[in-house]
């Protein structure tokens, strides 16, 4: 029997790098109309909030419009993105590994997971990121389960 061909498990730096280095920025003074306005532009679900240092400080997602502006009859024109943001969100490392990182987008029930690399914002894990990740997987697998079912049809004819 050949040796199996599973890849081993990828990790955060694998997946953001695959990504490429393209983030959609917003400064966390910006009112809440302007932050869905480029969530609609751009056609994403979610914006990397920074301080007035250019710095991560949060994430601003299509959900903090909903559970936070829409619930709470806030106005989009008036309210501050900083206001509604998520901080202090669940993190990674770029050595972790996409189980890890689906144990911790489980457990901790986020949607994105921002990754430092020595204190130093590198990136943004999402949802669909992971589901990606198990996909690829998943076919990866069949394809040798297949292929090991052929060699075993093969070997006893």
């Amino acid at each position: 029997m050949q040796q199996s061909k599973l890849i081993t498990m990828r990790t955060a730096k694998d997946i953001l790098q695959q990504k490429g280095a393209q983030f959609n920025y917003i400064d966390q003074n910006e009112n809440v109309l302007n932050a869905i306005g480029q969530l609609k532009s751009k056609n994403i679900s979610y914006l990397i909030v920074t301080d007035d240092d250019n710095k991560y400080i949060g994430i601003f997602s299509e959900r903090d419009y909903t559970h936070k502006v829409i619930l709470e009859n806030r106005h989009s024109a008036t309210t501050k993105v900083k206001d509604i943001m998520t901080a202090n969100l669940v993190n990674a490392s770029p050595e972790d590994s996409t189980s890890k990182l689906m144990l911790l987008m489980n457990s901790s029930k986020a949607r994105y997971i921002p990754v430092f690399d020595a204190g130093k914002f590198v990136g943004i894990i999402t949802i669909h990121d992971l589901m990606r990740e198990a996909m690829a997987d998943y076919e990866q697998g069949r394809k040798e389960l297949e292929a090991h079912q052929i060699e075993f049809l093969k070997s006893s004819s």
